[in-house]
Parts: structure tokens; sequence; C-alpha cells
């Protein structure tokens, strides 16, 4: 039997709204986060991460953080500066993605 938690991140969808600087999740169609960011001079200053407070602690957050993560690193064109306090805190939880900070 799958929890509560299983069946959340099964309808996870994440989303990198480049016109508006932010990634972004939905849970189900609702919207349930978003890391915005910055750019300027090919660094991304992630400057702002918010859950919605009905999905927090489920770790929504160091998921959104991780898709954008990836997906800056398969883009290979920008490098990051985390001035959001959640994301300085992430990437001290992750230095395997140290390479991208700039």
């Amino acid at each position: 039997m799958a929890s509560q938690q299983d069946r959340d991140a099964v309808s996870e969808e994440f989303r990198h709204r480049r016109e508006d600087g932010a990634y972004e999740v939905t849970i189900g169609g609702t919207p349930a986060g978003v890391a915005s960011y910055h750019l300027a001079n090919g660094i991304a200053d992630f400057h702002h991460t918010e859950v919605v407070p009905a999905f927090g602690g489920r770790g929504v957050a160091g998921r959104l953080v991780r898709f954008a993560m990836d997906d800056v690193r398969a883009a290979g064109q920008w490098k990051v500066r985390a001035s959001c306090p959640y994301v300085v805190h992430w990437f001290g939880e992750h230095p395997e993605y140290a390479d991208l900070l700039a």
C-alpha cells in the first residue's frame, strides 16, 4: 500500500518558467512551490524558495531545488549563486552539486 507521500510524489510536476525566472512544482495540479532566480552574466542567483504550507514538511523544496540544479547542469550554460538561505543549505547537504556554484 502506497503512503500519502508516495501518492503525492507520483503526481508532482516540475517546470522551468524561464520567462519568469522560476522553477515551479505542482502536486496534483495544485501549485506547491517555486524557486526563483535572477539571471545576469551567466550566473543564476537563486534568491527565493517557497513551498505552500499545505505541502510543507514533505521534502518538496529539496526535490524542486534538485530539479532546478539538474536542469542547470544539463543545459551547461549557467553557474549558480545561492543567496536564498534554503538553497545555501541545500548545497551544503549536496556537495556533489558544488561544481555549479559561481
